[in-house]
C-alpha cells in the first residue's frame, strides 16, 4: 500500500513537472514502477499513463500545436515506435535495463557538450530525430529527450513546444501500446488497478503543470528532469549489474 501511495504521487509530481518540459514522465516514473513489477511490464503500464498524461496536455494546449514541426516529425516517430516496441519484446530485461540506463547518462552529457562547442544539429536531420526518438520510445518509453534536442530548436515559444512535444509524444504512445498489448496483454490486466490510479494521478498533474507552464521557466524544469534522467540511468545500471 505504501508502494502503491509512493507510485501515485511520484506520478502526480511527475505529470505537473513535465508539462512545461515537454518530456521525462517516462523516466521519472519507470523507476518507481519497478518497484512493483519487472522492466518489460514496467515499460507497458507507464506507456497507458504516458498517453493518458499526453492526451490531457493536447486537450489542455492544442491551439498552440505547430503542426509544421508535427508534418516533420510525424511519420518517423511511428515507424520508429513500431519497431522499437517489437524489439523490446525479445530483449532480456537486464541487457533491456542497461541500455535504458547508458542512453538516459550519455544523452544529456550530448546536450551540454552541445552548448559548449555550439554545435546546432542540422534541420535535415529531423528524420533522425523524429525515428530516433520514436524507437526509443518504443524499446524503453524515454522518447522524450532524444526529441527535445531536436524540436527545442525549431519552437523557442514554451507554449508550441510544449503543446507539439504532446501531439508528438502521443502519437509514439498510439503506436505502442498495441504492440506491448499484443505481447504482454496478461501483465497489463494484472496491474490494471494500478494502471488507472497512475493515468488519474498523472492527469490531474496536468492541471497544475499547465499553471506552471505560464509562470516558471522553462530552463528552470528542463535543469531539473535532466538530473532526474542521469539518476534514472545510473538506477538502471545498478539493476542490470545486480
Amino acid at each position: 500500500m505504501e508502494d502503491l501511495v509512493l507510485v501515485a504521487i511520484g506520478a502526480f509530481l511527475a505529470a505537473a513537472l513535465t508539462v512545461p518540459a515537454g518530456f521525462g514522465l517516462s523516466t521519472m516514473l519507470t523507476p518507481l514502477v519497478l518497484l512493483l513489477m519487472g522492466p518489460h511490464e514496467a515499460v507497458a503500464v507507464v506507456a497507458i499513463v504516458h498517453g493518458a498524461h499526453n492526451a490531457g496536455k493536447f486537450a489542455a494546449l492544442k491551439e498552440h500545436v505547430d503542426f509544421t514541426a508535427f508534418r516533420k516529425y510525424g511519420v518517423w516517430l511511428i515507424i520508429g515506435a513500431i519497431l522499437g516496441a517489437l524489439l523490446q519484446n525479445q530483449v532480456p530485461q537486464e541487457p533491456l535495463l542497461a541500455i535504458i540506463g547508458i542512453f538516459l547518462i550519455t544523452l544529456p552529457l550530448l546536450t551540454m557538450s552541445e552548448r559548449w562547442t555550439g554545435y546546432r544539429i542540422p534541420e535535415a536531420n529531423d528524420r533522425i530525430g523524429g525515428f530516433g526518438s520514436g524507437f526509443m520510445g518504443g524499446l524503453s518509453g524515454h522518447q522524450g529527450a532524444l526529441r527535445a534536442m531536436f524540436l527545442t530548436r525549431r519552437l523557442p515559444d514554451k507554449m508550441a513546444y510544449a503543446a507539439t512535444a504532446s501531439i508528438l509524444a502521443l502519437c509514439v504512445d498510439l503506436s505502442r501500446i498495441p504492440v506491448y498489448m499484443v505481447f504482454r496483454h496478461e501483465e497489463i490486466l494484472e496491474h490494471l488497478s494500478l494502471t488507472c490510479v497512475l493515468v488519474l494521478s498523472a492527469l490531474l498533474g496536468v492541471s497544475v503543470g499547465k499553471r506552471w507552464l505560464h509562470t516558471l521557466k522553462s530552463e528552470w524544469i528542463h535543469k531539473g528532469v535532466m538530473l532526474g534522467i542521469v539518476a534514472s540511468g545510473i538506477f538502471y545500471l545498478y539493476e542490470a549489474l545486480g
